[in-house]
């Protein structure tokens, strides 16, 4: 009895402390990085197959020989530049649409139409935007992304209003979905069109530019980086960077999902070797738990350079801005 007595007794808060296994503990940050994308990693696995089903692509093999079949029988296309993409050509164009479907629509048969209305369509290009009419009283924009100078993939917007009064609604798409199309839709297409459309060019290449660096980096740097994570939009970026001497945890995040460089950055390094010399040690001393220390320079180039050359700056300084931190074994 005596003896059960004892056992129910709380422990002594350095008891406690003594028996905190140190080894479990190791990374913790980095630990809770890996909790809080294990679930997103797995769900990007799921989705990606679900976007290579035949459906999503029979819908974009459509529109695509849809948007094709149109800019061909267009007369001409013209470019525009700076003020002449405005609210009043945009309107210019819902009103050639309404009026060529009721063209087709008062003439019974629209395989009957002479060629001369074929001939007045115009298609017009703003920057990466291809602006087209389609059949009906649909609008369609043509989204051509790039980088570094090299195309990259095309992505559809189809626009549709019942009558030229009427505003428009978002028809259908081949935007990833995990870009905000419904919520832009909302603010933005029934006040101000124009403005809807070159704020979803700007979501698809800024996501296409943050896609392509981070696969860039990989296929530069992948033998150097121990681990990455990222969102599917890639507005969340982990990666660790294993030095002999210290393992280096890299955040990104982009806020902004029109940004193509991250306004939170942190960056730090963990000292391995201090952190090995602390397991040897008292096990119940707390203060021998490594203290990591922040990279500045290392943040500091995440922030205005792009990902591939950011890294580039970090590896080739790494060293001596470990040296300056750890020197004497405690970081700054």
């Amino acid at each position: 009895m005596f003896e059960i007595m004892q056992v129910k007794q709380p422990k002594s808060l350095s008891q406690a402390m003594g028996e905190v296994n140190f080894m479990q503990e190791e990374d913790i940050r980095l630990e809770t990085t890996r909790a809080r994308f294990a679930n997103v990693v797995k769900r990007h696995a799921q989705l990606t197959e679900r976007l290579s089903r035949d459906s999503d692509k029979m819908i974009f093999e459509r529109l695509q020989k849809e948007f094709e079949a149109a800019r061909a029988s267009q007369s001409q296309e013209i470019n525009l530049d700076g003020e002449q993409w405005n609210d009043g050509l945009l309107a210019t164009v819902r009103e050639q649409v309404h009026m060529e479907a009721d063209r087709k629509t008062t003439s019974g048969d629209a395989n009957d139409m002479p060629t001369s209305h074929f001939q007045e369509k115009v298609t017009y290009r703003v920057g990466n935007k291809v602006i087209c009419c389609l059949e009906g009283t649909r609008i369609g924009i043509l989204y051509e992304t790039s980088f570094a100078g090299e195309p990259c993939e095309l992505y559809h917007c189809v626009l549709e209003s019942k009558s030229f009064l009427e505003k428009m609604t978002v028809l259908e798409h081949t935007i990833p979905f995990f870009l905000p199309i419904r919520e832009v839709e909302n603010d933005l297409l029934s006040s101000n069109a124009m403005r809807f459309i070159d704020h979803i060019g700007e979501l698809l290449q800024a996501y296409v530019d943050r896609r392509e660096q981070v696969r860039l980096v990989k296929e530069l740097y992948g033998n150097q980086i121990g681990e990455l994570y990222h969102s599917l939009p890639y507005h969340m970026i982990e990666f660790v960077l294993e030095d002999s001497d210290c393992k280096v945890t890299v955040s990104l995040r982009y806020p902004d999902l029109v940004s193509v460089l991250p306004t939170r950055v942190k960056v730090l390094a963990w000292p391995m070797h201090q952190y090995k010399k602390s397991h040897t040690s008292s096990a119940g001393a707390m203060g021998s738990q490594p203290i990591p220390a922040r990279l500045s320079y290392a943040e500091d180039a995440l922030r205005t350079m792009s990902l591939p050359e950011a890294y580039a700056e970090i590896v080739l300084n790494l060293q001596q801005a470990l040296q300056q931190m750890f020197q004497g074994g405690s970081p700054c």
